[in-house]
């Protein structure tokens, strides 16, 4: 996203010093066992399968918390912020925990897609808020990504008709962007 390779230096160190904030949004399958949790387990490839990610005694270090917003029958909605940037994080500790993001077929979440109303190949997780300070202004950059519209489909099939929206995105209506840091 940097323009300039001055730039992207800088915000590739303000990264490494964890200035930046990034947010997604994650449905998971089942309940958490409280309404904010803290994963923080290594991750690497997995040993035995190369194609896939894993919490690895020997892997990198990884942090994510997740803050439960919305609790439906049989799947959670979670803003998932990452304090580290391991590749399939949040995919990868969720599983962990027993909890895969519905969905996800590569680490345990893919069944059941059609109680969610979720397209096939597609999974519950979605980038959602990024803030950091620009690199030449220094002016907080606060950057929201409303979910798409399969995304809702799949957060209305869930809440049931007991919950209305309106013209509402879910990710307002269930307070995603509270800055609780």
């Amino acid at each position: 996203m940097a323009k300039t390779d001055r730039a992207h230096r800088l915000l590739g160190a303000a990264m490494a010093r964890r200035e930046i904030v990034r947010r997604y949004a994650a449905m998971s399958w089942g309940h958490l066992d409280s309404e904010a949790v803290t994963v923080e387990k290594p991750i690497a490839r997995d040993p035995r399968d190369r194609k896939r990610m894993a919490v690895v005694s020997t892997g990198r270090a990884a942090r994510t918390d997740f803050v439960r917003l919305a609790r439906f029958d049989s799947a959670d909605l979670l803003r998932a912020h990452l304090h580290t940037g391991r590749t399939h994080q949040i995919r990868v500790h969720l599983s962990s925990i027993g909890h895969p993001v519905v969905g996800d077929d590569t680490y345990g979440g893919g069944g059941g897609r059609k109680l969610l109303s979720l397209p096939n190949k597609r999974h519950f997780l979605h980038a959602a808020w990024l803030r950091f300070r620009h690199p030449a202004s220094g002016e907080m950059i606060e950057l929201r990504s409303m979910l798409p519209p399969d995304l809702v489909q799949s957060i209305i099939s869930a809440a049931g008709p007991d919950v209305v929206f309106g013209d509402t995105d879910p990710l307002e209506y269930f307070d995603f962007f509270r800055d609780d840091s």
